[in-house]
């Protein structure tokens, strides 16, 4: 026996309804559960019995009252995983995109063979964007696997994003995690092509020895994160590192059918070649290109996206060109960061120890000095080690003096560069910030003890500890008690492991002894640093905002080294930053800033204060030269300009050679007055606002303009139109909640839920979303309009996975009668209203489209589902029919009075009785929007007639009327009781 039913059509087997999925055979069915999700799929054999089967239309006396319609068609939309529209994935994915976040998507539906540097600001929301393009190159066949890569910090991280945001699983391809994976290959087989989707290490990947392998079996998507970090310049100062990252990527990016995703905040370095080269990944063309041409920046536009907060902050208005403002959307981006800077000055015994330091050290620079090259280089790094610990922290210094430098074993000068270096010097690629928030060393010989000079000053560092003779720690106590204060919750960024751990010790409070912290005893503090691995930064985290969230008067203070500085997304916990140790790069302060001050935040404003030492001779120079010039560079331009490598090097080398050499020569405290020292600030200046000049220059000429927002609003309201949006949402959610017996109490624009009054049904969906402790507990849900929110919360957005069991449970008691308790959603109704002036007939419809999307991987066939309310007035044999507009405005009448609920009954028979009188009127409409779909398909993939080539939108017959409701005019003869249409 033969299975004979087309896609799209509707079957009844194993006792429920299905839908017939394009992967069927004759001899095999495949299908998916009416309303359910592709989780659900099912296989029917052809001995298994199949019929045909019709959507039952409702029971007249299944009545429910005027906001049922709205009810069901909502819960209908949210449960819709497969939309007929042109962007497949948006149904399916648990976060709503901002409509500026659609731009890259509109961009890479237009090639052929994507290839895009993302450039947006820092916390924008560049992997959003780029999931989006992933998740959709993949739903539509275009790409059978992804390739992530990204610094191994971020990797877990990334895995996070994909799967819960987009429903990618993907393998994390490690150092630590490799030699696990490759003992289930077979033989022959590569890693790259028993997983699919894989997040990869960029530095493990680029060593010689895997990566040919990843370059021959490399998946036809690859995401390049920081990819600023993955290019060199064509003169020598690029890193051995980079040239190497370089190479790969190169290699890669040569197969011409391969998407290629290139994300990064900082795409213009200031380096004219480097920016060339990364271009040049993205399209060889695009290395040669003329920038400064019309014709050019057009060229370029079509692949590259760079825009800042004050771009998007407001966007879809009238300002965009728009004629109205009603899609309008406001993110809500902190309005700005509020800076203070807090000095503090050494107790006499720290200035004591901190000039016996330096003259040791001087005296051992001077000493090298006249042995060699390479003792010179190794004694300046030790020196640089030792002034940096002091100024960081006594612990930090205590622990630099007692370890032997990492320069120390060099066998040339250049060696020790290459080894002191990385542990001396704040680089903000996210690479160089692993692993490097260890305290460097001091020593240079292989024996030390606490009679050495080193030993003796290591002593003299330890006794320092505590508020007492550190008065910088009893400044940072004073700041973060007025920062608690008034509401906030700081994040404190440390240089040092030894640093974080030492101020996690003086401000915890210890739960054994009952020792209260100077932060007092409803304050929960945390250290995360470079001891952890990534994955259980992240968990400490989560326990720290769990601890405090306990207790709703509760603040927490989480102290980080600057592993925390990069990829991390802490919006969510803290809104606060104090810089605890000052970074010789200022990139490093905006991006620990970035953390924090992105979207999502709470806070209107983010305060950031940062701790100087007025006197020690370093930091007050580092803070007036470099980063207050990067504060207000960014100020000027709205976004973020590095500082050249060479450039921040220069002074700080300045300063450090000054305090070795003072005392000696006459030079004693001129040197910020002297004229080496003007030459170097004058140098700072000159190649900083050259710099930014460049990156002013470079956002103008390379500002979007290859999408409008005109198209970008055409495509969100068809999105709405289909998915609904967060208005829909949240009525949906406060008024079936309400009615399945929750206990909502309002929260500003938010509000929160108590579930354990409801359906255990209901109960037991919504405990794998928000816990099964909250549902056991009956702990109040908070539901936020800003879709950007924690763990435990729920977004009113159609997405996100609280809605979606709402949505089901919603949808489910309305489709079967048999269901006890509350049922919000009723599948009729009849109501009595003066909003209209003769009876009018809405009928919810679902319609199923069978559709064919050309790919470079052949043709697809899908099935996906749309749901459309119709209107008419009059009877069904003499209807006449309105407008989408007018059928949507009667889901907001209200009835006026009650009507007799046998009246009701008998009203609804007669309509259900007469549909098949406007059964044809509904199926030529499902033939309109089939057109509609087609037109937006191809209007979205406009670029060349290869991509729409093969292109089809069909609906299939026999739409289903899930709702009918009458509704009747206000005259005195309407029948009005006390019983009512409710149910």
């Amino acid at each position: 026996m033969a299975f004979n039913y087309s896609a799209g059509a509707l079957v009844k087997a194993r006792g429920r309804e299905w839908v017939v999925l394009p992967e069927s055979k004759p001899d095999l069915l495949v299908l998916r559960p009416l309303g359910g999700s592709d989780d659900d799929i099912a296989a029917v054999l052809p001995f298994e019995p199949v019929e045909e089967a019709r959507f039952a239309p409702p029971e007249p006396s299944d009545l429910g009252d005027q906001r049922a319609a709205g009810l069901l068609r909502t819960a209908l939309r949210v449960g819709f995983r497969s939309g007929a529209g042109p962007f497949r994935s948006l149904a399916g994915i648990a976060v709503e995109p901002r409509a500026y976040q659609l731009v890259p998507l509109l961009m890479a539906l237009r090639q052929k063979t994507v290839r895009m540097l993302i450039s947006d600001d820092v916390g924008i929301g560049k992997t959003i964007e780029a999931g989006l393009i992933a998740k959709e190159l993949l739903a539509q066949g275009e790409a059978t696997g992804l390739a992530v890569l990204c610094s191994p910090a971020l990797a877990e991280q990334w895995q996070q994003e994909l799967r819960t945001k987009f429903g990618i699983d993907a393998e994390l391809v490690l150092s630590s995690t490799v030699t696990r994976l490759e003992r289930g290959l077979d033989l022959g087989q590569s890693l790259f092509d028993k997983y699919p989707h894989v997040i990869i290490s960029t530095d493990f990947i680029k060593s010689p020895r895997h990566r040919d392998d990843f370059v021959r079996h490399c998946p036809d998507l690859v995401i390049v994160d920081e990819a600023h970090t993955c290019v060199a310049a064509d003169d020598t100062s690029s890193s051995a590192q980079n040239q190497l990252r370089y190479e790969l990527l190169r290699r890669v990016s040569e197969d011409e059918t391969r998407h290629l995703l290139l994300v990064t905040a900082t795409p213009h370095s200031g380096k004219e070649s480097a920016f060339r080269n990364l271009l040049g990944l993205v399209r060889p063309e695009l290395a040669r290109v003329s920038l400064e041409s019309e014709a050019g920046r057009k060229q370029l536009a079509q692949h590259f996206v760079a825009r800042k907060r004050a771009d998007v902050r407001q966007y879809l208005t009238t300002e965009d060109g728009l004629e109205d403002d009603s899609l309008a959307e406001r993110t809500a981006f902190p309005s700005d960061r509020y800076f203070k800077d807090e000095k503090y000055k050494l107790s006499p015994e720290y200035r004591a120890l901190l000039d016996d330091a330096i003259a040791y050290a001087s005296e051992r620079v001077e000493e090298a000095g006249t042995q060699g090259k390479r003792e010179a280089r190794i004694a300046w790094w030790s020196a640089i080690a030792l002034l940096r610990s002091l100024v960081s922290s006594p612990r930090a210094a205590a622990q630099t003096l007692r370890t032997r430098s990492a320069a120390a074993i060099a066998a040339s000068a250049e060696e020790a560069d290459k080894l002191g270096a990385p542990l001396n010097s704040d680089a903000a690629d996210s690479d160089a910030m692993e692993g490097m928030d260890v305290a460097p060393g001091a020593e240079t010989t292989e024996t030390e003890d606490d009679d050495s000079p080193l030993g003796r000053l290591a002593v003299r560092a330890k006794a320092l500890e505590g508020p007492a003779q550190d008065l910088k720690l009893k400044a940072l106590i004073k700041h973060l008690k007025a920062l608690l204060a008034d509401g906030h919750n700081p994040i404190v960024f440390c240089r040092y492991i030894p640093t974080a751990e030492y101020l996690a010790d003086h401000l915890e409070n210890d739960k054994e002894s009952g020792k209260r912290g100077p932060l007092g005893a409803r304050t929960v503090v945390k250290a995360v640093t470079g001891t952890l691995s990534p994955q259980q930064r992240i968990e400490r985290i989560e326990k720290l905002a769990e601890e405090a969230g306990e207790d709703a008067a509760a603040r927490r203070v989480l102290i980080a080294t600057d592993c925390l500085s990069e990829g991390v997304n802490l919006q969510h916990h803290f809104d606060a930053v104090v810089h605890y140790d000052l970074a010789w790069n200022p990139t490093r302060h905006d991006q620990r800033e970035g953390r924090v001050d992105r979207y999502g935040q709470r806070k209107d404003q983010v305060r950031v204060i940062t701790v100087y030492g007025d006197d020690n001779g370093i930091d007050g120079k580092v803070l007036e030269v470099l980063i207050k010039k990067h504060r207000q560079i960014k100020k000027d331009l709205g976004i973020s300009v590095s500082v050249p490598d060479e450039t921040s090097t220069g002074v700080t080398d300045a300063i450090v050679e000054w305090l070795l050499l003072r005392g000696r020569e006459g030079q004693q405290d001129t040197l910020f007055g002297s004229d080496a020292f003007a030459d170097v600030a004058a140098k700072v200046e000159n190649d900083w606002n050259s710099a930014a000049e460049r990156e002013k220059a470079s956002r103008s000429r390379f500002a979007q303009r290859s999408v409008r927002p005109q198209e970008v609003a055409r495509e969100v309201a068809s999105i709405r139109e289909a998915l609904g949006g967060t208005g829909e949402i949240d009525t949906f959610v406060r008024q079936s909640l309400a009615a399945l017996g929750a206990v909502l109490r309002e929260a500003g624009e938010n509000f929160t839920a108590q579930v354990g009054g409801t359906p255990i049904g209901l109960q037991d969906a919504l405990a794998p979303t928000v816990g099964a402790d909250v549902i056991e507990k009956d702990r109040p849900i908070p539901f936020r309009a800003d879709p950007a929110v924690a763990r435990g919360e729920a977004a009113l957005v159609r997405t996100d996975p609280v809605v979606g069991a709402l949505a089901s449970h919603v949808l489910n008691a309305a489709l079967d009668t048999r269901v006890d308790g509350a049922r919000p959603a009723r599948r009729c109704g009849v109501v009595t209203t003066d909003a209209v002036t003769t009876m009018t007939t809405l009928l919810l419809v679902r319609y199923r489209f069978h559709l064919t999307l050309p790919s470079r991987n052949g043709e697809r066939q899908l099935v996906a589902e749309d749901a459309r309310l119709l209107a008419f007035e009059g009877s069904t044999r003499k209807a006449e029919w309105l407008s989408q507009e007018r059928a949507r405005a009667l889901l907001d009448a209200k009835a006026a009075i009650s009507t007799d609920r046998q009246y009701s009954e008998n009203t609804m028979s007669r309509l259900i009785t007469g549909l098949s009188a406007v059964q044809d009127h509904v199926d030529t409409y499902g033939k309109e929007l089939a057109a509609e779909l087609d037109a937006s398909h191809r209007r979205v993939r406009q670029a060349s007639g290869e991509i729409v080539r093969g292109l089809s939108v069909t609906a299939q017959e026999h739409a289903d009327v899930l709702g009918a409701y009458v509704y009747l005019p206000l005259t005195p003869a309407a029948p009005g009781t006390a019983t009512g249409a409710s149910a």
